[in-house]
């Protein structure tokens, strides 16, 4: 299914290129882009799902290389389409109102300044696969809470997710992120699932992030996310096991004063998205339901309590349960965003600051990538500061 849906996805930017090339170039040089565009996206396509299934098989630095470039021709293509759209439609109206001056029929098809369409496209698909992708934003935010102990006014938390170590993710990359965050001295680093995803970098990972935990105040708390169960979940917590990161499994932590770090599972069958399916939601909310009971086992009542959960939709249960802050990933903010919003939606949360009631929720758009290309959505590391309400 994964396979069909890729190529599906690609076969469409296949048409969209070659729909654009006819309102672009002359009829000249449409036919010879045609050949052109046809061969290259073919053999991109064929490349990209015959490396899916032999993938365990291809080294990563073939990875990294062809998926850089692979993104980087097929994202401009399909930014180009979308331009191309928005010309005709804009040119389709202008004309409805304005009698244009007779031109030649040829040039009525093509667009005026055709070039600026594909220089800009490439511009853009390099812009989001070389600098904004490898940008780490910095955002803080404040948490006001009820009741909050005077010695826990101003306790600062950050919080990564979603690296996807791998291909587009490095070791080096990983131990310099960490030193940022160190450098800035909060309390405490919540590491929100889906970052030990490749079987072989994972072990020299693990001992990485094992090496900063003494530069925060009160540790490093990790929790796992969908993709460690896709890597060998017994292999990483027996690794995680000789370490000293706080790494919870519906359980929690007393971290200082009242504060306690409470951490949940990923629920094995949760929908990837958001989901029409009323039996398989109704099973979701019964499994984060006992995920989460079963990590408030032994935390008092009137403990401050923080919640870590891969899936934004534990943003709810954290909010039932009147929890002060709810930090989860997942969703990569969608990885393209406009203006701050993002552009594909398709979870319940998608990015950033959820509010219910008293309850501060949010979603991290992740660190790393589904694919090495974000627009409008770099990474971040999101800091959150305490404070009395």
């Amino acid at each position: 299914m994964f396979i069909l849906i890729v190529a599906a996805i690609l076969g469409g930017i296949l048409a969209l290129a070659l729909v654009s090339i006819k309102f672009l170039f002359s009829e000249h040089l449409a036919k010879k882009f045609y050949k052109i565009f046809a061969a290259a996206d073919l053999f991109f396509i064929a490349v990209i799902v015959g490396g899916w299934l032999i993938r365990s098989l291809v080294p990563g630095w073939f990875v990294a290389f062809f998926g850089n470039v692979a993104t980087v021709f097929l994202t401009a293509q399909l930014i180009c389409g979308a331009l191309v759209i928005c010309a005709l439609v804009v040119r389709f109206f202008y004309r409805k109102f304005h009698k244009p001056t007779k031109f030649d029929p040829a040039r009525r098809r093509a667009l005026a300044h055709g070039m600026i369409y594909p220089l800009l496209s490439l511009a853009t698909a390099l812009y989001g696969n070389r600098i904004e992708k490898n940008y780490d934003a910095e955002n803080f935010y404040d948490v006001p809470i009820k009741n909050l102990p005077p010695e826990l006014d101003g306790f600062r938390l950050a919080q990564i997710s979603d690296l996807h170590l791998g291909a587009y993710f490095s070791l080096e990359r990983l131990e310099n992120l960490l030193q940022r965050i160190a450098d800035a001295k909060p309390d405490l680093l919540a590491i929100t699932g889906d970052i030990f995803d490749d079987v072989h970098m994972n072990p020299a990972a693990i001992k990485i992030v094992d090496a900063f935990t003494e530069k925060f105040r009160c540790g490093i708390f990790y929790i796992h996310g969908n993709h460690e169960h896709f890597r060998g979940i017994q292999q990483i917590e027996q690794m995680l096991a000789q370490t000293k990161i706080h790494w919870l499994v519906n359980r929690a932590e007393h971290v200082t004063s009242k504060l306690f770090v409470l951490g949940v599972d990923y629920p094995r069958g949760a929908p990837i998205t958001s989901s029409n399916d009323k039996e398989r939601e109704k099973i979701f909310a019964e499994s984060r339901k006992n995920f989460v009971d079963a990590a408030m086992e032994n935390v008092p009542d009137d403990a401050i309590k923080i919640l870590l959960a891969h899936h934004p939709e534990f943003i709810d249960d954290g909010a039932e349960r009147n929890f002060a802050l709810t930090l989860t990933g997942h969703t990569h903010g969608s990885q393209i965003g406009i203006f701050g919003v993002p552009l594909l939606p398709v979870f319940k949360y998608t990015r950033g600051v959820v509010k219910i009631g008293d309850s501060f929720g949010y979603v991290h758009v992740g660190n790393g990538s589904w694919f090495p290309f974000r627009l409008g959505c770099p990474p971040e590391i999101a800091y959150f500061t305490l404070k009395t309400k």
